[in-house]
């Protein structure tokens, strides 16, 4: 793999944490997580460059690797571990390791022809979050909320962007949406379904969250889920149903998580998309047989 090569897996690792297999779109979403922060570009990019590295060191499968397979949940890791806690060389060893767990979850599930998504994300931050705690590596950051005495619709739309990679800037969000736009049409779509509809269900559901619902938390599970179901055929109505279905169901599974204390990360938009998915086949299936 030459340094173009290399350079585009890179950027199309970040571009799939939304399921994006373009560098451009990777590289502006690059963009738009060093203006909302710079650490978490830092996070985002430490991330990306060692799932990468750790795939090719491994000689996973080069198609993988050049599709950005295995540096979307590194990026998330990076990012989450540089959110949660302090930054101190001991966090930064910690991050480089959850990284290669998360690598090496994603082609365990690949072998095992399953659907990894955001999972070996989320089990590798909530593990490393535990063990960062326990041995008392780093301290916790504190983040402070704005608050809300109204729906703030702009906010929790594009924030529903912003969020999936733990940011909470309007134009990071309006420049996710483009860099989705770039690449597709129906995704970006799609998409924007998922942050409005996480806004609205959760408004319906849970009004008292507004701070929350403002901020695009119950948007960024949508957003994802949005986008597993979208299609290249406008009309597939059957679709659209099916990421409805899922939208709401992440955010009541978000709710959960609140409600337990639980650090939610993306568990809400995983485990929503496998159960949906699981129920369409199931239907398909039995329609195929009769």
């Amino acid at each position: 793999m030459n340094y173009t090569d290399l350079i585009k897996s890179i950027l199309r690792g970040i571009g799939q944490v939304m399921l994006q297999n373009n560098a451009i779109t990777g590289l502006i979403f690059l963009i738009g997580i060093f203006y909302a922060s710079w650490l978490s570009g830092i996070g985002a990019l430490l991330g990306v460059i060692v799932g990468t590295f750790t795939a090719i060191i491994l000689k996973y499968k080069d198609k993988d690797i050049r599709d950005g397979l295995y540096g979307f949940n590194g990026t998330l890791v990076g990012i989450a571990l540089l959110l949660f806690f302090e930054p101190t060389s001991l966090l930064f060893i910690f991050l480089i390791l959850a990284v290669i767990l998360s690598v090496v979850i994603t082609n365990f599930m690949y072998e095992k022809k399953l659907l990894p998504y955001t999972f070996p994300f989320v089990v590798s931050t909530w593990l490393f979050i535990f063990l960062i705690r326990l041995l008392s590596i780093s301290t916790s950051t504190i983040s402070k909320s704005l608050v809300f005495t109204k729906i703030d619709f702009v906010s929790g739309i594009s924030l529903g962007f912003s969020q999936v990679m733990f940011q909470a800037s309007i134009l990071t969000g309006i420049l996710f949406f483009i860099a989705i736009l770039i690449n597709s049409r129906i995704s970006a779509f799609y998409a924007l379904l998922g942050s409005l509809l996480g806004l609205m269900f959760s408004l319906l559901f849970f009004p008292l969250s507004l701070n929350l619902i403002n901020l695009g938390i119950f948007g960024f599970n949508g957003v994802l889920c949005g986008i597993v179901f979208s299609n290249r055929k406008w009309s597939d109505v059957i679709n659209i149903v099916f990421a409805i279905i899922s939208i709401v169901l992440s955010v009541i599974i978000l709710y959960g998580f609140l409600a337990l204390n639980i650090i939610a990360l993306t568990a809400p938009f995983v485990f929503a998309t496998w159960i949906i998915i699981f129920i369409k086949n199931k239907i398909q299936k039995t329609f195929v047989t009769k």
